[in-house]
């Protein structure tokens, strides 16, 4: 017999080699029918596969992020047999689940798919899904798999089983369709019950353009009709918030071929929403005790070999820039943190000094590859609110404790309620991809687990996820589609202060090494208005936005009067424009109405004789006629009812 531990805590015995769907149906048979895979010992697997051992175990549904995790996975098997019903000598590279569902890569030879195309898949698709054809799984011989996948032709699986250990290598097979697959898999295609083709773009194998460019096939499917169609309303409800869209209608950013992929331009309205999220975070960080700094935009590549950032993310970087002088090379900054362990030793620091926290909105540049560049989420060059803490060892639970406040601040004035806190440890499997000493990473992971946990944060725990210098603590944010996005960060860092051989007299007029935190509440700026943009729609709170209301003279034989009372608002610190235009004043009104003015304030014969103005409010329409005065008291205690004191 084995032990078979629930989530709520509760052991049950069971025969050695129980499966997971065994115990669901042990527990109700209404549980088992939707149960789509298992997690044992936090490992997900098919419901079919014994059980040997001791156990945690956890049965996953579609209410479960590994569960649809699954269920996509399985649904990218069943396109993929579908598109070779139809196209028979496709060719396959690989088809993950992803956050909004699933995509194939796939090599069509000369032919080519487009939309017109998804309707017939899709219907084959749920024809292959009411035979309800197990995915079975075997494990195969390298040589055999060899052997399979040569008859086939298809080179793409042959090179994914170079990588592959003779023992290690199965296959799953559903209906007439085998697959090079580690799995897991759902029970059967017939959990399907919706299908969408969503788009078609390029991507080369591998993400390597110098290979083959491969047809990727994305797609989402549901256990129900009514969800896929709940889906597709909010799809287009995202497409209206869509943060491209919005930035171009609002002018708040633009992006230019000359100037080059993934650089964002700051126009002036988005330049003016930009300065406003600064100024708020540096009143924040100077009542915390935050020093300011500033760092150039190149470095000396020694310095990034030094931080280790060029070992393990020069390939991907920049190129080095090469300057007249022989052996001489910079870099475009991708981190900020070695430059500030250089301000940190311009002199000798006292155990008296620390904690020292140094802050600074710095710009760094990253080559992310073409196919992943995405508006303001995924750029090439970004401004992050970066700034780390060197302190002592005794003092880092404290610090990371008041980071984690100050990220719940920024979090809480700005309305991002849909967030989760993710800690994000080393891969004890894959030690090699990080630098440092066991017990320094021992001590930074504990750090950040017991200040999560004091503060009372829900946590989820990655594997894999840290940074390559050490644990962190990463705060996902969703948008207006449900995807999560990595803003807010904290990090705890034993390596770079080593490497940087960064000290401190201590109490004991010894010398000591401090503990590096990094920290970014925005993550990057660039990503941080994106989010911001649609979980809004372009409607900001009235001291974010950038212009907060439009003076809207009927006529010209009011402009004087209009300059009069801009000018009172001006004084006011509230901004805006008058609309001069020769138009109508219904033209005017729709006109500020579309650029998300929170307020308008008309001005014709009535309000230039009794010195006032009628006003609008977005979302609320005709607030009256009143004096000037009362209005600017309204947009004032708006102003101070948004802004939460830190």
């Amino acid at each position: 017999m084995i032990k078979i531990k629930l989530p709520d805590g509760s052991v049950r015995e069971y025969a050695q080699g129980s499966t997971g769907m065994d115990i669901a149906l042990s527990i109700s048979e209404g549980l088992a029918r939707n149960v789509l895979a298992a997690k044992v010992n936090g490992k997900v697997v098919d419901v079919s596969l014994p059980i040997n051992e001791d156990s945690d175990f956890q049965l996953l549904t579609w209410n479960d992020l590994d569960g649809k995790a699954t269920f996509w996975h399985s649904s990218a098997h069943l396109m993929a047999e579908a598109i070779e019903a139809i196209y028979p000598g496709t060719k396959f590279g690989i088809g993950p689940a992803i956050d909004t569902g699933f995509y194939y890569d796939i090599d069509m030879g000369e032919k080519t798919l487009s939309s017109e195309d998804f309707k017939k898949i899709e219907d084959k698709m749920l024809e292959l899904a009411r035979q309800k054809n197990e995915y079975t799984r075997s494990a195969v011989s390298k040589t055999d798999a060899i052997k399979y996948f040569e008859e086939k032709g298809d080179e793409y699986k042959l090179e994914l089983l170079d990588g592959l250990e003779d023992g290690s290598i199965t296959f799953y097979q559903q209906g007439g369709f085998t697959d090079l697959c580690r799995g897991p898999h759902i029970p059967n295609t017939g959990f399907v019950k919706a299908v969408k083709l969503m788009s078609v773009a390029g991507a080369y194998w591998r993400g390597d353009i110098s290979r083959k460019q491969m047809t990727r096939v994305y797609a989402v499917t549901f256990p129900k009709q009514k969800e896929l169609e709940e889906y597709l309303t909010l799809l287009e409800e995202a497409k209206r918030r869509d943060h491209r869209k919005l930035g171009k209608e609002l002018e708040l950013f633009a992006f230019s071929e000359k100037v080059g992929m993934g650089l964002p331009l700051w126009l002036p309205k988005g330049t003016m929403l930009r300065e406003r999220l600064e100024n708020f975070l540096r009143r924040a960080q100077v009542r915390a005790g935050y020093s300011p700094v500033i760092t150039p935009h190149i470095g000396s590549k020694e310095l990034y070999v030094t931080s280790g950032h060029y070992a393990k993310y020069g390939a991907d970087s920049f190129q080095p820039i090469h300057t007249p002088d022989e052996g001489e090379e910079f870099m475009l900054k991708p981190m900020n943190c070695p430059h500030h362990c250089e301000i940190y030793k311009t002199k000798p620091r006292s155990y008296r000094d620390l904690p020292l926290r140094l802050a600074e909105f710095g710009t760094v540049y990253r080559y992310e590859q073409s196919g992943e560049l995405h508006g303001l989420t995924r750029v090439r060059g970004f401004t992050q609110d970066d700034a780390h803490i060197f302190c002592r060892p005794d003092q880092v639970e404290d610090e990371f404790m008041k980071v984690i406040d100050l990220v719940l601040y920024v979090f809480k004035a700005l309305g991002f309620d849909n967030y989760s806190a993710q800690v994000s440890l080393r891969d004890p499997e894959n030690k090699e991809k990080y630098i440092g000493k066991d017990e320094d990473w021992d001590k930074a992971e504990a750090a950040i687990i017991k200040s999560a946990a004091a503060k009372g944060l829900p946590t989820v725990v990655e594997l894999g996820e840290a940074a390559f210098y050490g644990p962190k603590l990463d705060f996902m944010v969703k948008d207006a589609l449900g995807r999560k996005w990595q803003l807010g960060t904290i990090q705890v860092d034993y390596q770079l202060p080593q490497r940087f051989e960064l000290e401190y007299t201590g109490s004991d007029n010894q010398k000591h090494r401090p503990v590096m935190i990094h920290r970014a509440p925005f993550g990057s700026l660039e990503r941080f208005v994106a989010i911001l943009i649609e979980n809004t729609a372009g409607n900001f709170p009235l001291w974010l936005s950038p212009e907060q209301l439009a003076v809207l003279p009927i006529s010209e034989k009011y402009e004087d009067y209009a300059n009069e009372v801009f000018l009172r608002l001006q004084e006011q610190d509230l901004r805006g424009y008058i609309d001069h235009r020769d138009e109508k004043i219904g033209r005017k009104i729709r006109d500020a109405e579309v650029n998300k003015l929170p307020f308008m304030l008309i001005v014709g014969e009535k309000e230039s004789e009794q010195g006032m103005v009628s006003v609008r409010k977005k979302g609320e329409g005709d607030l009256g006629m009143m004096p000037i005065d009362e209005f600017i008291k309204i947009a004032q205690e708006e102003v101070n009812k948004n802004i939460i004191k830190y």
